[in-house]
């Protein structure tokens, strides 16, 4: 006797959805390291930038400027990957690092891609797991803040958030150039979600800004500061502008 090959089979199962853990690290420069020899500085910065080269298996590290752009830090590191404690270990290292000894980290945000809860009816592109997975750094720009719904928000029926995001959908689809990164934070950390637009306009940001205000949803919105007006730069060029 032998068995079909249809009853040899294994029954069909769902490839689970990979999610990505997501760091945006705000580091601010103590002025006092300014003032050390242009020696010390030197042996610094190359101690860093060749700290900052080294490749973190399954990690996408990204490096903006917010010089002369945010009083209360002087750039970002955008950290991307399948588990926190390689953001740890970074984290780690540069404690370690005599640039890091004048290092403090005044904003720090934590978060994860998760399925989108409400979905995109104008783009046929759009899923339930296109969220789920991050491209950054395609850009040049980035804005990024904590968001954080009413708790009225939440107590709605879902069929009616979708409505109401509808109109907030449709007025970010006046703006192509912006790219959207939306990240989960409950639980992790303060805020609800981290949001990260990405541009090379920043004239469309603004205006898609203004333009969310006057939708339904904003009736919704708690807080959505502090905000960061950041610019895509390698590590090296980050540096020069530090010292």
């Amino acid at each position: 006797m032998s068995e079909s090959t249809a009853e040899k089979r294994e029954p069909a199962t769902t490839a689970p959805v990979v999610r990505q853990m997501v760091s945006f690290a705000f580091y601010k420069l103590d002025p006092v390291f300014r003032r050390l020899s242009a020696a010390e500085k030197e042996t610094a910065r190359q101690e860093f930038a060749t700290l900052f080269a080294q490749p973190s298996e399954g990690v996408i590290t990204l490096s903006y400027s917010t010089v002369g752009l945010k009083s209360e830090c002087d750039f970002l590191i955008w950290r991307i990957g399948s588990g926190m404690e390689s953001f740890q270990s970074q984290a780690q290292a540069i404690n370690h690092s005599k640039l890091g000894a004048y290092l403090s980290t005044p904003w720090s945000f934590l978060s994860m891609t998760k399925r989108s809860t409400y979905l995109d009816p104008l783009d046929p592109f759009h899923t339930a797991e296109s969220r789920t997975h991050l491209i950054p750094g395609r850009r040049k720009y980035l804005f990024v803040y904590p968001f954080v719904k009413t708790r009225e928000w939440y107590l709605m029926p879902l069929e009616r958030r979708q409505q109401i995001m509808n109109e907030h959908i449709r007025g970010g689809n006046k703006y192509p150039s912006v790219k959207l990164n939306t990240t989960y934070s409950f639980g992790l950390d303060n805020q609800d979600f981290v949001v990260a637009f990405e541009t090379d306009e920043p004239k469309d940001f603004l205006d898609l800004v203004m333009d969310l205000r006057e939708t339904e949803s904003s009736r919704y919105t708690q807080r959505d500061t502090p905000m960061f007006t950041c610019v895509r730069m390698p590590m090296d060029k980050v540096l020069e502008q530090l010292f």
